[in-house]
């Protein structure tokens, strides 16, 4: 289990996204799904980064190498998204591009 995942769970506020059951089969995992995860990954993230830093500016019990380290996963989550949506707007576009 990653740290990401291991995170989601101890967040405050409410899930990002809400995702309706799939008919996919057991074991089965659709690019939607993926793409949807990746999603509430990045959300988390942001979430408990800005939890830290709060902690952090507010005097409470807070250690700068865990606020550096939630910043920075944040920061790498949030780059890793834009490039997916980089590659998936290129591929929008060169299916656009093709001529039937």
């Amino acid at each position: 289990m990653n740290a990401i995942t291991q995170l989601s769970g101890t967040t405050p506020g409410p899930p990002i996204l809400q995702t309706p059951p799939t008919t996919a089969g057991e074991g089965e995992s659709s690019f939607k799904n993926l793409l949807v995860d990746s999603i509430q990954q990045f959300g988390t993230a942001q979430v408990e980064a800005n939890h830290v830093v709060e902690t952090l500016f507010t005097g409470s019990n807070a250690h700068s190498a865990e606020v550096l380290t939630e910043v920075q996963k944040a920061d790498l989550t949030f780059r890793l998204t834009l490039q997916i949506q980089n590659k998936l707007m290129n591929v929008y576009r060169e299916i656009q591009e093709i001529q039937i």
